[in-house]
C-alpha cells in the first residue's frame, strides 16, 4: 500500500527556463572581454596607420559590441541591452573625462617649472627683454612672476563679491518672500535671465562706458573691473539664492509667524539661516566663474607690470590678464620660453585657486548645512 502510494505521487514539473532566469557570466568575463578588445583594436590600428585615437575608437566600439553579444548569450537579451546601455554611458564619461585629464596634465607639466617662491612673490617690474635674454644665456631661473596679478585678482574679484552678492540676495529674497507672482518679479525674473546670458565682453563695455561717463574716457582701475565682474555674478547669485529660499518649508515660516515674528525678521532668523549653506556655496562657484574672466578685465583695468593695491586708482593686472600679455607680447621678441613660461605657472596657479573655490563651496555646504535629528 505504501510502495503504491509512493509510486502515484506526481513528480513536480520542471521550470522552464526563460530570458530573466538565463546564466550569469563570471566575474572574468568583462575584463577578458576588454583584453581581447584592445588586443584586436591595436591590430586594426596598426593595419591602417597606428594613432591613440583610431587605437582607442576601435578598441572601444569592439568591446561595446563583444561585450553586448557575449551577454545576450549568456544572460538574454533583456540583460544584453543593458550591458550596451552601461558600456555606452560609461564610454561617455570618459570620453568627456579625457579633455578635462589633459588639460592638467598639460598645465600641470609645462607650470610646474615656473612656480616658484620668486613667481609667487615678485612682479613683472623692471623685467625688460635683456633680462630674459641674459637668463637664457646664463641657464638662470626666470626672473619676474605674478605677484601684482595674483593681488590684482584678489582685490578686484572681493570687490566684485561686495557688490553683486547684497545685490543678489536681497533680489532673491524680494522674488520669494514679498513678489511672488506678481509683475514685477516677472519683469526681475526676466531680466535676470537675460543678464545670464550676457557676454563677459558687453558687460566690460557697459562699466567702462559708465564710468567714463562719470570720470572721464580714460578711467581704468580695478573698481570698474569689479563692477564689470559684479554684473555677470548678480545673475548667479539670484537664481542660486532663489532656488536655495523656495526648498525651505512653508512650515518654518508659519511656526514663526504664529508666534507673532514679523515677516523680515522671519526671514532673517528663520529663513535665511536654513538656507545659508546653498546659498554660500552658490556665491563661491558664482566667483569661481568671474575670477578667469579676461575680455572684462582687458577694457576697464587695462594691464599693469607693477604692484596696486588701490582699485580705485590707476591701472589692474590679474592673473589672466597677465597669461594673455606674456603670450601675446613676450618681454623678449627673440627668447619667448620666459614668457611662456610664466604664462603656464599664472595659468596653473588659476586653476588651483578656481579648484580651491569649489572645494569651498562643498565645505561651506557641508559646515553650514542644517542639522538632521535623530
Amino acid at each position: 500500500m505504501t510502495a503504491n502510494t509512493q509510486a502515484a505521487q506526481p513528480t513536480p514539473p520542471s521550470r522552464k527556463r526563460n530570458s530573466l532566469s538565463k546564466g550569469k557570466l563570471p566575474r572574468w568575463a568583462v575584463p577578458a572581454t576588454a583584453a581581447g578588445a584592445i588586443i584586436v583594436g591595436a591590430a586594426f590600428s596598426t593595419l591602417t596607420g597606428f594613432s591613440v585615437a583610431t587605437f582607442a575608437i576601435y578598441s572601444a566600439v569592439l568591446f561595446v559590441i563583444a561585450g553586448t553579444v557575449l551577454t545576450s548569450v549568456v544572460e538574454g537579451r533583456r540583460q544584453g541591452r543593458n550591458a550596451m546601455w552601461t558600456y555606452l554611458i560609461y564610454g561617455a564619461f570618459l570620453l568627456a573625462l579625457i579633455p578635462l585629464a589633459s588639460v592638467l596634465y598639460t598645465v600641470l607639466e609645462k607650470g610646474l617649472p615656473g612656480m616658484n617662491s620668486h613667481f609667487l612673490f615678485s612682479s613683472m617690474n623692471g623685467v625688460t627683454g635683456a633680462v630674459d635674454n641674459q637668463s637664457v644665456a646664463d641657464g638662470a631661473p626666470v626672473i619676474g612672476g605674478a605677484y601684482h596679478a595674483l593681488l590684482g585678482t584678489l582685490m578686484i574679484t572681493l570687490w566684485a563679491t561686495v557688490i553683486s552678492v547684497p545685490v543678489g540676495m536681497l533680489t532673491a529674497v524680494y522674488l520669494v518672500e514679498y513678489g511672488k507672482n506678481g509683475v514685477l518679479a516677472k519683469a526681475i525674473t526676466f531680466f535676470v535671465d537675460v543678464m545670464t546670458g550676457i557676454p563677459s565682453i558687453v558687460a566690460g563695455l557697459f562699466a567702462a562706458a559708465f564710468f567714463g561717463l562719470l570720470l572721464g574716457p580714460n578711467a581704468r582701475m580695478g573698481i570698474v573691473a569689479a563692477v564689470a565682474l559684479s554684473v555677470l555674478m548678480i545673475p548667479t547669485v539670484v537664481r542660486s539664492t532663489e532656488e536655495m529660499l523656495k526648498i525651505v518649508p512653508n512650515e518654518l515660516r508659519e511656526a514663526s509667524y504664529a508666534l507673532g515674528v514679523r515677516r523680515w525678521r522671519t526671514i532673517l532668523k528663520v529663513v535665511i539661516p536654513t538656507a545659508i549653506s546653498g546659498i554660500a556655496s552658490g556665491v563661491t562657484l558664482a566667483i569661481a566663474r568671474v575670477i578667469g574672466e579676461t575680455a572684462p578685465i582687458l577694457v576697464t583695468a587695462g594691464i599693469a607690470s607693477s604692484i596696486n593695491t588701490n582699485v580705485f586708482a590707476n591701472w589692474m593686472s590679474t592673473l589672466p590678464t597677465f597669461i594673455y600679455y606674456q603670450i601675446l607680447t613676450p618681454t623678449s621678441p627673440t627668447n619667448i620660453d620666459p614668457s611662456v613660461q610664466r604664462a603656464w605657472a599664472a595659468a596653473l596657479l588659476l586653476i588651483l585657486m578656481v579648484m580651491a573655490l569649489n572645494l569651498g563651496a562643498r565645505l561651506i555646504a557641508s559646515l553650514f548645512a542644517p542639522k538632521k535629528g535623530r
